[in-house]
């Protein structure tokens, strides 16, 4: 999709101007801003649900329209923010300075303002009609996120959401990457978020026996029994990549390929084998221009259910064979955030590309025998940046899968 220098063997992706990643921005149970989230990564898991505590956005929003800003948007809000800071800021010498008509925002969620709903109804029982918040609607929409980010900057190229459950954010960043390789947009603000902890929405998960019994998360773990939710939000700011070196910006990684997918298979269940998958990571590999072999690492769904990790790991083994990449999911540390997971992975990915070093897969104790790919478990593992990639599977069937790269 975005690479146009040849892979090793001669193929090429699809032309169009690279793309990059010049800012960073995050909001996850582990930590707030990059650098904590990071630390969080590579430190012990949490117990139980992953909330995300002190957080607070009344510096952004003000005491009063902070309390009209639903959960999930105050968690975009916050991640664009330290996100566009990151990339330079919007004016100066080493801004984006970005034409605002052709600066994009994608921000993907699962379920939106749930939280805000959920009060509401509450509210509407116990107190009739007439107490129901006329902020209601423009709390609780699912496009609430990408409005805000665009009304609070000015940013009036496309504005869009992303609603594709689980693979939300993976969605949102590779669609943001395709509008710069194909000139529409120079910048574009893009990731997911969601705030879906609420009393019903649990409920409903752990009827459906989605959610961990144990309340751990064990991502390939012979013991694992359903995933941990979480919550979170996370923006990475994608730059056409020779406006950013122009600028001098500081570059996390290249986004050399994307794909999306549909199983058509179930509401809930992933394709037998990992079909679905298995296209999807081909398709982001041909649209990278790269074999499979140049990859070597694997930020994976990994969300410690028994229907999705073998699933997965299968189609790991059938795209890149044995022993494959080194494979992670951060999930044993984040928990599953749903729409915000994707975005979570991406950052990330970016991050572990940036540093050189892969977190281990927190939780994961033995390996299902089952699960032949090769995980990083126990400490971090100091690896030499090359393509990798970020998968995201989502109730529906929707499969999203990243291809990164170092810049060369």
């Amino acid at each position: 999709m975005l690479v146009v220098h040849p892979s090793p063997d001669g193929r090429e992706g699809v032309q169009g101007r690279r793309v990059v990643v010049t800012g960073l921005g995050v909001v996850a149970p582990c930590g707030i801003g990059r650098d904590a989230f990071w630390a969080g990564l590579l430190g012990p898991p949490p117990s139980g649900p992953r909330r995300i505590v002190d957080f607070d956005a009344t510096d952004l929003y003000g005491p009063k329209e902070v309390r009209r800003v639903d959960r999930f948007t105050q968690f975009a809000a916050v991640a664009a923010a330290e996100a566009l800071a990151d990339a330079g800021g919007l004016d100066g010498p080493s801004g984006l300075n970005s034409d605002p008509d052709r600066t994009g925002v994608i921000i993907g969620t699962g379920v939106g303002g749930i939280e805000t709903l959920e009060t509401q109804i509450g509210v509407l029982r116990e107190k009739g009609p007439r107490r129901v918040s006329p902020f209601l609607v423009p709390m609780m929409m699912g496009n609430r996120g990408a409005a805000d980010v665009s009304m609070r900057y000015g940013f009036r190229g496309p504005c869009e959401t992303t609603v594709t459950a689980c693979a939300a954010g993976t969605h949102s960043v590779g669609n943001g990457a395709r509008l710069i390789a194909t000139g529409r947009c120079d910048v574009v603000v893009a990731g997911s978020a969601e705030a879906a902890m609420t009393e019903t929405s649990m409920a409903g998960f752990s009827n459906m026996t989605a959610l961990s019994t144990s309340g751990v998360s064990m991502p390939f773990d012979v013991k694992r029994d359903g995933f941990v939710m979480g919550e979170g939000g996370a923006v990475l700011i994608l730059e056409e990549l020779e406006g950013a070196r122009a600028r001098g910006a500081h570059i996390y990684a290249e986004i050399v390929g994307a794909a999306s997918t549909a199983d058509a298979h179930h509401i809930t269940a992933p394709a037998p084998h990992g079909t679905g998958a298995v296209a999807c990571m081909e398709l982001a590999l041909l649209d990278a221009g790269l074999m499979p072999e140049a990859v070597t690492h694997i930020n994976a769904h990994g969300t410690s259910t028994p229907a999705n990790d073998l699933p997965e790991s299968e189609a790991i083994v059938k795209v890149f064979g044995l022993p494959g990449p080194a494979v992670t999911s951060i999930k044993g540390i984040t928990g599953h955030s749903l729409g915000a997971a994707g975005s979570l992975e991406a950052l990330a990915l970016a991050l572990t590309i940036e540093r050189g070093l892969i977190p281990p897969t927190a939780g994961l104790t033995e390996q299902d025998p089952e699960i032949r790919i090769s995980v990083v478990t126990g400490e971090p593992r100091v690896w030499t940046p090359a393509p990798a990639l970020s998968n995201s599977f989502g109730f529906g069937g929707h499969n999203g899968t990243l291809v990164m790269a170092p810049v060369v």
